[in-house]
């Protein structure tokens, strides 16, 4: 619906209610990685990789002071993974991309939270 096919392709866009409903889910998650001044290390890349395979919707960290930085980082990010930044606010980041198969058990958009 949202994902062409290959993550190396072009995201369909998102529509802005679906945006806020992913923001409204992302408000209670904790972020998934932390990412310093290594940059995007292969782990981080297979971590994020995996994260949202199974989760679809994962928040994570980026610890540099600039903005500029940060933006070329999460975009970067977003490119190689084929996600979406969904929210960008502070040093926190929300990206999604969809599931081929979405496991109700694991995805961040299926389960009910508690």
């Amino acid at each position: 619906m949202y994902r062409l096919s290959n993550s190396n392709e072009n995201l369909m866009p998102i529509s802005s209610s679906k945006k806020k409903h992913f923001r409204s889910i992302g408000h209670n998650l904790k972020p998934i990685v932390t990412i310093a001044q290594k940059g995007i290390t292969e782990n981080i890349k297979k971590e994020l990789n995996r994260a949202l395979t199974e989760h679809e919707l994962v928040k994570i960290k980026l610890l540099t002071s600039d903005r500029s930085k940060k933006k070329k980082l999460s975009s970067e990010i977003c490119s190689e993974l084929g996600a979406e930044c969904i929210q960008s606010i502070g040093h926190i980041v929300l990206l999604y991309r969809m599931a081929k198969k979405p496991d109700a058990r694991l995805s961040n958009l299926i389960r009910k939270n508690p």
